[in-house]
């Protein structure tokens, strides 16, 4: 097999046997993070995964990352909304949420997505050695370069776009920060760039954070000694969010060219 193919499968290995960590904490209760790590090595799988979906086991290992993903994302919301009520001093208000939010651990656990993300990762060595002996790993490297040229250039003219969509940026940015993180070597973006894409993405989340807290208000009439403040600090995040947009521009000065 070559190269790639060996980084990829022992990337996949770990962050197998990660997944397979974080649903032991989160079935013990060990600590607070194990949602919020279970999330991140779905995100990382998904990065890995993302630029070769062309290849059906690819796909489907994507997809069922994807899955899981989704319905993990309500409960970490939950748990990050139940952290910040703590944080600023509204324990009962936290305490509401506790209850819902572990039943939220348990469905998790005991979902259909958890099991079929588990079901392709058995499946996933052998397709791999499938794949290898037919020759369908043959520029896989141009692949993903390609790839990560094209959410370059994209996420370059969503920048420069007046009417930009914050929530969109979000997303462009994730996707180019965990796909150069997950293949630096194919990335082409110096390590001061991917630094810029982090902080981009953390003013961006802070911003989102609020808004989303802010957005529960009338289904969750509880939140209202909350309100003012999370207001506050939404106009301040949006702000922060547009200061890290800017400095973006300067390593993304032009689209680049073809994929």
């Amino acid at each position: 097999m070559s190269v790639m193919l060996n980084d990829l499968q022992a990337q996949v290995l770990a962050l197998e046997v990660r997944l397979y960590a974080c649903c032991a904490r989160l079935q013990a209760q060990t600590d607070a993070e194990a949602l919020h790590d279970l999330r991140i090595a779905l995100r990382k799988l998904r990065s890995l995964l993302r630029p070769l979906r062309r290849q059906a086991p690819c796909a489907q290992l994507e997809q069922a990352a994807a899955a899981l993903g989704r319905l993990s994302g309500p409960w970490r919301d939950l748990e990050v909304l139940a952290g910040e009520l703590r944080q600023q001093g509204h324990p009962l208000l936290a305490r509401r949420r506790q209850a819902p939010l572990l039943q939220g651990y348990r469905d998790v656990l005991g979902s259909e997505a958890l099991q079929q993300l588990f079901e392709a990762l058995d499946d996933w060595p052998a397709s791999c050695r499938e794949m290898a002996q037919a020759g369908q790993w043959r520029g896989g490297g141009k692949r993903i370069r390609r790839h990560l040229r094209a959410q370059a250039r994209r996420l370059a003219e969503a920048l420069r776009d007046p009417a930009h969509d914050r929530h969109r940026l979000r997303l462009l940015i994730k996707r180019l920060r965990y796909g150069a993180e997950a293949y630096p070597q194919y990335a082409e973006l110096p390590a001061q760039a991917i630094a810029a894409l982090r902080g981009a993405q953390s003013a961006l989340g802070d911003w989102h954070d609020h808004l989303q807290w802010l957005a529960r208000l009338p289904a969750e009439p509880d939140l209202a000694p909350c309100a003012a403040d999370w207001q506050r600090r939404l106009e301040r995040a949006e702000v922060q969010a547009d200061v890290a947009l800017q400095a973006l521009l300067g390593y993304f000065p032009v689209a680049p060219n073809g994929c």
